[in-house]
């Protein structure tokens, strides 16, 4: 598989028939694509866009104003779960289960991993410690509810990596941040999420869907939020 990481600062080249993955750095939604493509071994361009100075080309082709956006060609489709669905059903070596009622039900999970990103925004962005906790308690139980499900691995469906581990991966990436900030206790009592959690970690596809230095980017944009998250980064500084 061949990506190329630029900048977009100009138009991308829209060759007819070249997948062009348009991504901000810290986006978790680009890495659900970034991992899919990973492991479907096509090959795609990856460019990035400063979603806080958004280019005029990229206003006038995503109509919601958010990444990804996957350029195929002349067209343009946005949203991850669509951007994933059109991957499973153009390009090899398919992700889903071929069950319709499995698939529909890891469809099901994927958006619970979504609400999970969404908790994650206010754990990031807060500076009312009541709604931090809030919202710490909420993904608590989200996992506790996972670990009720979970088989005995190493992936959600058993050997077979899926869609909803794309979804995953990035979620768990955000603790290996918040871990080294503060004690969330999220993943305490459950054992088979934590093993997820660590087969993810280790996955060639989900190591390579992020910048080298995301740590570092994902620490700045919590600073810059003075947060909670940001006050817990300067106490343990300190």
């Amino acid at each position: 598989m061949t990506v190329t990481d630029a900048p977009a600062a100009a138009v991308p080249a829209r060759t007819t028939g070249g997948l062009t993955l348009v991504s901000f750095d810290l986006c978790p939604y680009v890495q659900r694509a970034a991992i899919a493509f990973a492991e479907k071994g096509v090959a795609f361009e990856r460019v990035y866009v400063d979603l806080a100075n958004k280019p005029d080309w990229f206003r006038a082709v995503s109509p919601l104003g958010k990444v990804p956006l996957l350029m195929v060609g002349d067209e343009v489709l946005f949203e991850s779960s669509v951007i994933v669905e059109y991957l499973e059903e153009t390009q090899p070596r398919p992700l889903h289960p071929a069950d319709p009622l499995a698939r529909a039900r890891h469809r099901g999970w994927m958006e619970v991993g979504s609400a999970i990103l969404s908790d994650i925004w206010i754990l990031e962005t807060t500076a009312d410690p009541a709604a931090f906790e809030a919202r710490r308690k909420a993904i608590r139980e989200k996992f506790a509810r996972i670990e009720a499900v979970l088989g005995d691995g190493p992936y959600f469906a058993g050997a077979r990596f899926s869609v909803v581990d794309a979804v995953f991966a990035p979620v768990f990436r955000y603790f290996d941040v918040f871990d080294t900030i503060t004690e969330l206790g999220v993943f305490e009592g459950l054992p088979k999420v934590a093993a997820w959690r660590a087969a993810l970690a280790a996955r060639p596809s989900v190591r390579a869907a992020v910048l080298p230095d995301y740590n570092e980017r994902l620490r700045a944009f919590l600073r810059r939020q003075g947060g909670v998250m940001a006050g817990r980064m300067q106490a343990r500084a300190a």
